[in-house]
């Protein structure tokens, strides 16, 4: 039996966020307190593509300093992927390059940065490890800006999005107020949430007063009703001389069809969805003939760093530590989750949740979170989003730019042949 010390593997999956560098720093700075007992910590080059092509980054390589600079940098440092591991039935090829790398470069540990399709390859990777006769420790870390991971309270990268969208929809609002007298009367930002509106929701928190922005928000829980709809715009617009609007870009016809369904599906399966946004301002245009101005979000409501929740930050670095201890204490199939403790001042633990109760599921915006009429949020979903956006946690500046990482990602050298994927 080999002596040397096991090695392990990190990886970032899917849309990144502001916070999932901070996750990476908590995995590699805990990893680093560990020496004893973790050889090398290896990053997989643009997910668990870095893995099957055997592009590994050696991040023993990137200084303390680089390193600890990763906990204020947004986007994936290592590159990220949309890749869906397929069942081993289906593709067990892929599965057989995985534990060929794993064994040539002594992995026993992996650690796969992602939501629900990320803890599902991890769930798999461990059950084929024990199958190999190879045992890793695979251990998922929540990401998402979608917050639609089961079981957790809320998902690292939710809490600064969510920030970001309640702070944009309220300057928005404000500066729409100001014209709307002479000028634009409609604004319609776009945020993202296929299946879940937590980010949609979360921009009622800029809403502190009757009139103020937004006053209406629609959710991908709640069919669309364009009567409905058109007369709640007529209506504040008489109401209060304006109407600030959130679309997330899942929102439905009662048949099921996405409103912005541009026809195409992305890596994952998923419908490729075009922009709400523009569809949903036409519309009023058309209906009512209202000046409207619109903005889609994209990727600068999950990019922007400058702007995050603190909480959100310290959350991220705590489930990628969280992650490295669950693995050194011989784990394996599991997740760290985000636990809030029933008390008058928000706290939080970390606990931990099965990858086979996570993998695939998605939470969806509790009914009672969202108001009667379906155009807003209720104070219960105020008390639950509220915490998550608190605090500040700023990057350093120069010359009034902020300061991010820059890695080396100097690559580990390859053992084995070029990974030919097969065909169909």
């Amino acid at each position: 039996m080999s002596t040397k010390k096991p090695n392990l593997f990190y990886a970032q999956s899917g849309g990144v966020t502001a916070v999932i560098n901070a996750s990476a720093c908590g995995v590699i700075e805990t990893a680093r307190e560990h020496r004893n007992e973790i050889g090398k910590v290896y990053a997989g080059l643009n997910g668990i593509m870095g893995a099957l092509h055997e592009e590994l980054i050696d991040t023993s390589k990137e200084s303390a300093k680089t390193i600890a600079s990763l906990r204020s940098t947004p986007s994936g440092a290592f590159g990220s992927c949309r890749y869906k591991l397929k069942s081993y039935a289906e593709n067990s090829q892929e599965y057989d390059r995985l534990m060929d790398v794993f064994r040539a470069h002594n992995i026993r540990y992996f650690l796969y940065n992602g939501g629900g399709d990320s803890q599902d390859t991890a769930n798999k990777v461990s059950q084929i490890s024990l199958e190999k006769g190879f045992p890793i420790s695979c251990i998922g870390v929540p990401k998402t800006v979608d917050n639609d991971l089961p079981i957790t309270d809320n998902c690292p990268g939710f809490g600064s999005v969510a920030k970001y969208v309640a702070v944009s929809i309220r300057e928005a609002g404000l500066d729409v107020a100001s014209m709307c007298a002479s000028s634009t009367k409609v604004f319609v930002m776009e945020v993202m949430g296929r299946h879940a509106g937590w980010i949609a929701g979360a921009a009622g928190l800029a809403r502190k007063d009757i009139g103020e922005a937004p006053h209406i928000i629609l959710f991908p829980e709640i069919p669309f009703e364009k009567d409905k709809f058109l007369k709640k715009v007529q209506s504040c617009v008489k109401r209060f001389g304006y109407c600030a609007i959130v679309v997330s870009e899942g929102v439905r016809e009662k048949s099921g069809k996405f409103l912005a369904d541009a026809g195409g599906k992305d890596a994952f399966g998923h419908v490729q969805l075009g922009g709400v946004a523009p569809f949903i301002a036409e519309m009023i245009k058309q209906n009512l003939g209202y000046k409207h101005h619109w903005a889609v979000a994209d990727y600068l409501q999950r990019s922007a760093r400058h702007i995050a929740s603190k909480t959100d930050v310290e959350q991220a670095y705590a489930v990628g530590k969280a992650a490295v201890d669950f693995a050194l204490a011989g784990k394996t199939a599991v997740m760290p989750i985000i636990v809030r403790r029933q008390s008058r001042r928000y706290s939080w633990h970390i606990g931990e949740a099965k990858l086979s109760d996570v993998a695939n599921v998605e939470k969806m915006m509790p009914r009672n979170y969202i108001s009667r009429d379906g155009f807003g949020i209720t104070q219960a979903a105020r008390e639950y989003l509220s915490p998550l956006i608190k605090g500040e946690d700023y990057p350093a500046y120069k010359n009034g730019i902020p300061q991010y990482a820059t890695l080396k990602k100097i690559l580990e050298k390859k053992k084995l042949k070029a990974w030919r994927p097969k065909t169909t």
